[in-house]
């Protein structure tokens, strides 16, 4: 295929039609074989999954279309996406409604990131741009939170020994926590430091695939995706550094294991 103009190649992939509906079903259709011959679990996870997202994704581009347009409407859109992420990152920690605290440790990360890339005047003060980035930085955030309170009550949990071993030589609670999070959560921090290492060797990540598609020039899609790199390392290290804190702390924690001391 040649391309002719900037935007030849991006209006050409991935259009809407028969064939893409024809090609996403084939490979759900394929994903499911898979599950069920090499035993991966219910058959219908993958279909169920692509159909949920495939929901979503009409619902978002409908709402998006008309809500990128007014900058009261986009910051909408970003509180509603805030709240789902406080959920998720809740649900998968498993720590019951204590962790509800964890929207500290992503306001800390989202917080600090997104109005730095504003008042710089790199992101325009615009729903087009205030959406994507903050999206963006607000679910590896999420992931990076969720998964650093997960590893950290599970470190609690494994290591109780050690953190009684560490009470018995006087540290405080706080500390003696710490003692086993620190090093189990930290490791949430390791697919954004990965992602960042190997970028351009590795992988080629979506901000900077989909500025190439839209623009053609490939010195503004690295632009776009050093400053997507480099907020997502600040992002995940304040929500990680957060939800460390809040663990040891037992703010957050499970229900019926060592919360009292």
């Amino acid at each position: 295929m040649q391309v002719g103009s900037r935007g030849t190649v991006s209006s050409s992939l991935a259009n809407p039609g028969l064939a893409l509906i024809v090609l996403c079903v084939v490979m759900v259709a394929c994903a499911a074989v898979v599950y069920r011959f090499a035993g991966l679990g219910n058959p219908l996870t993958a279909p169920w999954a692509a159909a949920r997202g495939a929901l979503q994704l009409v619902a978002v581009s409908l709402v998006l279309a008309a809500a990128l347009a007014h900058l009261w409407s986009s910051l909408l859109v970003l509180t509603v996406m805030f709240g789902a992420a406080v959920f998720t990152a809740a649900r998968r920690a498993r720590a019951g409604r204590s962790a509800m605290w964890l929207a500290a440790a992503l306001a800390a990360g989202v917080g600090l990131v997104v109005p730095m890339m504003l008042v710089s005047g790199v992101v325009p003060l615009e729903g087009v741009a205030l959406v994507p980035i903050g999206g963006i930085v607000l679910g590896n955030a999420m992931t990076a939170t969720a998964l650093a309170a997960k590893r950290g009550l599970d470190a609690i949990d494994h290591r109780w020994g050690e953190v009684e071993a560490a009470l018995s030589l006087g540290l405080t609670v706080r500390d003696a926590r710490m003692e086993v999070v620190g090093s189990a959560a930290s490791d949430a921090l390791l697919p954004g430091l990965d992602q960042t290492r190997t970028v351009g060797l590795v992988t080629l990540p979506g901000a900077f695939v989909g500025v190439l598609l839209a623009t053609g020039s490939a010195v503004q899609a690295g632009a776009v995706q050093i400053l997507v790199l480099v907020g997502l390392l600040l992002a995940q290290t304040c929500a990680v550094a957060v939800t460390i804190e809040l663990v040891a702390r037992g703010v957050v924690h499970r229900l019926g294991t060592h919360t009292v001391y």
